[in-house]
């Protein structure tokens, strides 16, 4: 069967499932297995979109056959396809219903796999469905109680916020990641994001959100003794301070080094804005809130 022609096998496939006089009941399994074939000899032969539409009904054979696994794997394989045909819409549906899959025979982490598998091929075509595909693969994790796992979702999303310029959205998500990084008791993992959030409210000059968050994040006893909330009380006095010199001088220090690429490179071109007008406020009577800073 494997020299037949696959358009043939698809043909006869497709005449195996479809009811007639002779035939008063569908023959999915004779038809599945014709239909995987057919999928392997187009995608041999390069021709991705007969490939990617024999792998679909592989899919549905699979689940006529109650075979949810098989079904996402060859889902899977069609949202790669899409993928290579530049299918985009198709890349984030295939790999959704790939997950809606996974998650109904009791595989959540396949299941959120491939959802991030989804939102990195649209980082750049689709970013929002990019995503909107991280943060459900993160879900998916943290019902099943699995958030440590969804670290690097939690980065990836916030790093293509980052790119979009939506900094506030990306400082939430950080917050989020550091709520995951708590239930995982990932003490270290959970002070860096609090710190990564503060810088990203200050990359987008918005000194008072970023003071906010401090004072909110250092309610958590971990990060108020951690070298990340030390750091952060610095940036803001410099901040405060209106000293560009020593804003420029922590965040060169070795604790901002250990967090991620894409937040080192947004401490280092700090600050962004005008800071002597920070100094102007504080002299101004409103040092109040900044005592709150002083939790040493």
């Amino acid at each position: 069967m494997s020299t037949s022609d696959p358009n043939k096998l698809i043909t006869k496939a497709d005449k195996l499932t479809k009811l007639s006089f002779t035939r008063w009941t569908a023959d999915w399994r004779s038809a599945t297995v014709l239909y995987e074939q057919a999928a392997n000899a187009f995608r041999l032969a390069k021709d991705y979109e007969k490939a990617k539409t024999a792998y679909e009904k592989a899919s549905k054979g699979q689940e006529m056959l109650s075979s949810p696994w098989d079904a996402a794997k060859h889902m899977e394989s069609a949202a790669a396809l899409a993928k290579e045909l530049s299918n985009w819409r198709e890349v984030a549906d295939f790999y959704r219903r790939a997950s809606e899959l996974y998650i109904e025979c009791g595989r959540p982490q396949p299941a959120s796999d491939a959802l991030a598998k989804g939102a990195r091929a649209l980082e750049d075509t689709m970013p929002e469905e990019a995503i909107q595909l991280y943060t459900d693969a993160c879900t998916v994790l943290e019902e099943d109680e699995r958030e440590q796992m969804a670290f690097d979702l939690y980065r990836a999303a916030a790093n293509v916020y980052i790119k979009l310029e939506k900094y506030t959205d990306a400082a939430s998500l950080m917050l989020k990641l550091g709520l995951a990084a708590e239930k995982s008791n990932a003490i270290n993992s959970q002070c860096k994001a609090y710190l990564s959030a503060v810088i990203i409210y200050l990359y987008a000059h918005d000194f008072k959100q970023a003071e906010k968050c401090y004072n909110d994040c250092s309610q958590v006893d971990a990060f108020l003794s951690s070298d990340q909330n030390r750091c952060a009380s610095k940036l803001l006095a410099a901040y405060t301070d209106g000293d560009v010199e020593e804003i420029k001088r922590v965040a060169q220090s070795s604790t901002i080094s250990h967090l991620d690429h894409v937040i080192i490179k947004l401490a280092r071109k700090l600050p962004t804005g005008d800071v002597s007008a920070l100094k102007g406020r504080t002299a101004e009577g409103e040092e109040a809130p900044l005592d709150e800073n002083d939790l040493t």
